[in-house]
């Protein structure tokens, strides 16, 4: 068991025939308020010696009527030293991590992280699922959902911890 209460993971030897011979050996996983998927995604690149990529999205919403200007949630400085925390902790383990802080609009969230999976190359994401009502799912959405959609890769879901 890992300091978050995950399973231990266990991955198959994977046959010759996957296309790219390795498939997960390219791991990405969004930083979030849920240390979760972290650990999850640094026992599996643990598990199979793989590299790890951390995204950290500073999400902006327009300001004003007209959309001109954008306000941030958080400071350059915050976003960094989140990114920091989660490279931290999983180099911590002895994993190989990388990182990266992208701007963008709250609704091109899953996008954005889609495309820096693509562009990396990533073989696998691993993502925190918040626990919402029918209602909140239905009206507001959910990223690991979007990210399905949207994405190149498998996307590996993890339930975050009630606090």
């Amino acid at each position: 068991m890992s300091a978050y209460g995950e399973p231990d993971v266990h991955i198959p030897p994977i046959g010759a025939g996957a296309a790219s011979g390795k498939p997960l050996q390219r791991i990405l996983v969004p930083v979030n308020s849920s240390g979760r998927a972290l650990a999850l995604a640094a026992q599996l690149s643990t598990a199979v010696d793989g590299q790890l990529r951390v995204i950290h999205v500073r999400v902006w919403d327009a300001a004003g009527r007209n959309g001109a200007g954008r306000f941030f949630g958080e400071t350059n400085e915050q976003a960094t030293a989140a990114l920091d925390k989660a490279l931290t902790s999983v180099w911590a383990c002895g994993v190989a991590a990388s990182g990266v802080v992208v701007d963008a609009p709250r609704s091109w969230l899953a996008r954005v992280i889609a495309a820096e999976a693509r562009s990396w190359g990533a073989g696998v994401m691993v993502v925190a699922r918040r626990r919402r009502t029918a209602i909140g799912a239905m009206m507001l959405g959910s990223l690991p959902d979007q990210l399905m959609r949207q994405s190149h890769c498998p996307v590996l879901t993890t339930r975050q911890v009630r606090r």
